[in-house]
C-alpha cells in the first residue's frame, strides 16, 4: 500500500486535493505484483502568478520513481504527474524485473509487460558554479546498466552508486550525444 505526505509551500492542502493527489497517485499501485509499502512523497508549491509545481517522490526498494510538473491549474498539473509516474513504470518495468530474475530473485517488482525504449533528454543548463544544496544517501551495489535505469527513473544527468563488480564508488553519466559514460575510482593510498 502507498502512504502520502503531502506538504504544500503557500498553499493549505485541503481534503479535496489530498483526496485527489492519493487517488490518481494511488492507481500506480496496479503495475506492482505486491503492493509495496512505499511512501509516496507529495510537494505542491504555489507561485505569485497562480502557477503550481507538484513533485512526486516514490522510493521503492529497488527502484525510485520521480516526477515533476508546473501547471497553471493544480488539478490538472496533478494528472500530468500521474501519467509521467506511470510512463515511467511502464517504461522500465521489464528490465527491471529482467534484472531481479537474473540476480536470482524469484518475485518481480512491476507487473510484467511489455517493455519500450528509454527516451532520452538532452537538456542543458548554464549557469555559475554555486552550491545551493546538499544531499546525504546511501550507495546501494548495483551493476552500471542498473545505475544507468536508476538515473534516468529519477531523471538525472548522473548518478553514483557502489559498483557490485569491482566493489568501488563508481559513477554513470549521460554524454551530450545521448551515450552513456561510467568513472571508477580506485583508491591513492
Amino acid at each position: 500500500m502507498i502512504n502520502f505526505e503531502i506538504h504544500g509551500d503557500n498553499l493549505t492542502i485541503t481534503d479535496a486535493i489530498r483526496n485527489y493527489i492519493e487517488d490518481k497517485i494511488g492507481k500506480l499501485e496496479r503495475y506492482f505484483t505486491n503492493v509495496p509499502n512505499a511512501t509516496a512523497h507529495v510537494k505542491v508549491k504555489t507561485y505569485q502568478n497562480s502557477g503550481t509545481k507538484i513533485e512526486v517522490t516514490i522510493p521503492l526498494k529497488n527502484v525510485t520513481l520521480r516526477a515533476e510538473e508546473r501547471h497553471d491549474d493544480l488539478y490538472a498539473g496533478i494528472d500530468l504527474i500521474t501519467n509521467k509516474l506511470e510512463r515511467q513504470v511502464r517504461k522500465y518495468k521489464t528490465r527491471v524485473n529482467r534484472k531481479n530474475r537474473d540476480r536470482g530473485n524469484e518475485q518481480d517488482i512491476f507487473v510484467d509487460a511489455e517493455a519500450t525504449s528509454p527516451d532520452i533528454d538532452n537538456e542543458s543548463s548554464d549557469s555559475e558554479i554555486e552550491i545551493i544544496r546538499s544531499k546525504t544517501f546511501g550507495l546501494k551495489p548495483m551493476d552500471s546498466e542498473e545505475a544507468v535505469l536508476q538515473m534516468n527513473l529519477l531523471g538525472h544527468d548522473f548518478f553514483v552508486f557502489h559498483d557490485r563488480d569491482t566493489e568501488g564508488t563508481s559513477i554513470v553519466y549521460r554524454r551530450k550525444d545521448g551515450k552513456y559514460g561510467l568513472i571508477e575510482t580506485e583508491s591513492l593510498e
